[in-house]
């Protein structure tokens, strides 16, 4: 019997959705409806220096298989770019230093290496911590918290922040350990943070057993380009500009409404997922799933902006590109330089993309596209030491409320949200709000919640 689903939210998570359930009942009608003016959500691609560049995501993550098979499956294969250098240094007030190998998102398993990176007193504070009385966690805790606890401060401030602030826009001291870095907390029982950096590595390794090739790959188009290849593999009728304003349910599935407010639209659906920001999922779920209710408001949202810029042809040396954590005092958060990473992007222009905004840090934001623009290249042109500093081309792109933060307490609030919703036969909720910020992890959430839908 042909069935109709209806998704809320035309980003990947909703797209990769939308393609799924096509995959898996080829003769139902699915509808998509999106309350902005374009598909992708934070995909987004531009024309920059006439290439196709990334404003949003630039790199999939190939050793989880969700977004690499994904694009195979697309029969877009033949387009997967591996990164020509993944080697980033680190900004540091007393100058640059590469990323030191080996450690859990910036969390060292050794003292080995570090020196130089920290001073000499942080670097015995880290080798002291095997010695320490054995660690004792009861629950979620903030990484910043046990960190700072177990092998000081500078290890935050100096190698974790910029690696969280990068992934997440988020601040170490807020952010849950169990949520962001699970393999770490997994392993806690080892005794020492030294220890389970070990473990978790160890576990990773065994589990990719010999598999080889590059740990990141884009799309030599941009993976901006990937929404449009869903909708159409989907067969979905997208709405552009018709956003949802409630889900109800009736005896014979959900009404959702629809459409702008001065002239409203009731769906009628057998099933819907909503694939939607959390507070918007929160007042979409009301109705119809109480509970989802407050857990969802429980996640908050960082804003940023990205600024890509465009400079004649030169040498920077600075092999992937940069990570800058707040102690510096600097504008930008991260600066990545494609024309070194990706081989496709390189030759005729240096392409450089820069990141501003963190959570509850948010204050340069307020400046104009212009203004914002100037300070970013300044910034950029002083961290690369650039030879010819006036850009070709600039863009920003702002992404208000962007990124979820998942706070101490994360994977409580998810299940609380799953459960929830799952009571409810015909709903789901995926999105990057609940397991991983990640394209990968956005599409792997949405092909959960149609398992658990069907």
């Amino acid at each position: 019997m042909t069935r109709r689903l209806v998704v809320i939210g035309a980003g990947i998570t909703g797209l990769a959705a939308a393609f799924e359930w096509r995959r898996r009942r080829p003769d139902d009608e699915i509808v998509v409806l999106e309350a902005g003016d374009r598909i992708g959500g934070k995909l987004q691609r531009i024309q920059l220096a006439g290439h196709w560049y990334d404003t949003g995501p630039e790199a999939m993550l190939a050793r989880v298989p969700e977004a690499v098979g994904l694009v195979e499956t697309l029969g877009l294969g033949s387009r997967l770019v591996a990164p020509a250098t993944t080697q980033a240094s680190v900004v540091l007030p007393e100058g640059r230093f590469p990323l030191p190998a080996g450690t859990v998102l910036g969390v060292p398993a050794s003292a080995d290496g570090l020196e130089g990176f920290l001073s000499p007193e942080g670097v015995a504070r880290v080798r002291a911590e095997a010695g320490l009385p054995p660690l004792a966690v009861d629950g979620d805790v903030a990484v910043g918290g046990l960190l700072r606890e177990r092998l000081g401060d500078e290890v935050v401030d100096r190698l974790v922040e910029p690696l969280l602030g990068g992934v997440y826009a988020g601040r170490a001291d807020e952010l849950s350990l169990q949520a962001t870095m699970p393999a770490l907390f997994a392993h806690l029982s080892e005794g020492s943070v030294l220890a389970a950096v070990t473990a978790a590595r160890d576990a990773g390794a065994r589990s990719r057993g010999d598999a080889d090739g590059p740990v990141f790959q884009t799309v030599d188009e941009g993976i901006g380009s990937l929404p449009a290849a869903l909708v159409e593999a989907a067969r979905a009728d997208v709405r552009l500009r018709t956003p949802a304003h409630a889900v109800r349910r009736t005896a014979t599935g959900f009404e959702v409404s629809t459409g702008q407010l001065a002239r409203p639209e009731v769906l009628t659906a057998d099933a819907v997922l909503v694939a939607a920001p959390a507070a918007k999922a929160a007042r979409l779920l009301g109705g119809v799933a109480p509970a989802a209710v407050e857990p969802l408001q429980g996640i908050p949202y960082a804003s940023m902006a990205v600024v890509a810029m465009a400079f004649p042809a030169q040498d920077v040396g600075a092999g992937s590109g940069l990570l800058v954590p707040p102690v510096t005092g600097r504008l930008v958060k991260g600066v990545t330089v494609s024309s070194s990473k990706w081989p496709h992007l390189g030759g005729d222009v240096l392409l450089v993309r820069s990141s501003v905004g963190r959570f509850r840090d948010e204050s340069e934001l307020q400046r104009t596209d212009e203004d914002l623009s100037a300070a970013v290249v300044a910034d950029v042109a002083d961290l690369l030491s650039l030879s010819d500093p006036e850009p070709i081309q600039t863009a920003v792109v702002r992404w208000g409320g962007g990124l979820p933060q998942y706070l101490v307490g994360h994977p409580a609030r998810v299940d609380a949200i799953r459960t929830a919703v799952g009571a409810v036969p015909g709903l789901g909720i995926a999105g990057a709000a609940f397991a991983g910020v990640g394209v990968p992890a956005c599409i792997r959430d949405a092909y959960r919640a149609v398992d658990a839908m069907l």
